[in-house]
């Protein structure tokens, strides 16, 4: 059994989209570009909002363009973030029952750490003992400083964790942090997508990953 699972945020824990998309768009709006449609939002994301900004102004925008875009999303994203966002179905369940069983549980987001940290008191009170978003002085997933510091934390080594998210950048970030990863299908990216980029195991639903992890 892992003594800790660390969990991706969006598109993991979180159905996001949505608000991550009306955030973008109002910014976008703002400096006068046109809007980006779900899918596209759904692509863009899992970097952190510099490049959400820059994958989502017109090719050709300057550093002041995305540097508005960015300030107008954030104003935004912080009084809206919790608008249209939700847990998925079984999630709040599960951290509860991992706890029950001894598990400690984590969080690890590229969204910035204002909404790490107002998401999680909001949807997951009390389920997480160590919670790090995008913040100055700490490299962004796939870099695997914000888990190590997750491992500091709460003294536990890495061969002991277990990484959970939706994307190539969890992936790549439970690797370099030399965790095992698990990949989850309810989130912004497919099957097909996770295994091209070196996913191995898999958890369909919520309750796949009890038994992932306790056994």
């Amino acid at each position: 059994m892992y003594q800790l699972a660390i969990f991706d945020m969006d598109g993991t824990i979180l159905d996001t989209l949505e608000d991550l998309k009306l955030a973008i768009n109002y910014a976008l709006h703002v400096e006068g570009f046109p809007e980006r449609s779900l899918d596209e939002v759904r692509r863009f994301v899992g970097n952190g909002i510099v490049k959400l900004v820059e994958r989502a102004v017109p090719e050709g925008a300057s550093e002041t363009d995305k540097r508005n875009v960015h300030e107008a999303f954030d104003h935004f994203y912080k009084l809206h973030s919790k608008d249209h966002t939700k847990a998925y179905e079984g999630i709040p369940e599960v951290i509860r029952k991992l706890r029950a069983a001894g598990v400690r549980t984590a969080c690890v987001s590229n969204k910035p750490d204002y909404g790490v940290q107002a998401l999680v008191e909001e949807y997951f009170p009390g389920l997480f003992d160590f919670s790090v978003g995008g913040r100055e002085g700490i490299a962004l997933k796939p870099a695997p400083d914000s888990v190590y510091e997750v491992l500091s934390n709460l003294h536990i080594s890495g061969s002991s964790a277990v990484y959970i998210g939706d994307s190539d950048v969890d992936l790549k970030t439970a690797e370099n942090a030399g965790l095992d990863a698990i990949a989850v299908l309810w989130g912004f990216r497919d099957r097909e997508f996770l295994i091209s980029h070196g996913a191995k195991v898999f958890a369909e639903n919520p309750e796949d990953l009890f038994s992932l992890i306790t056994t």
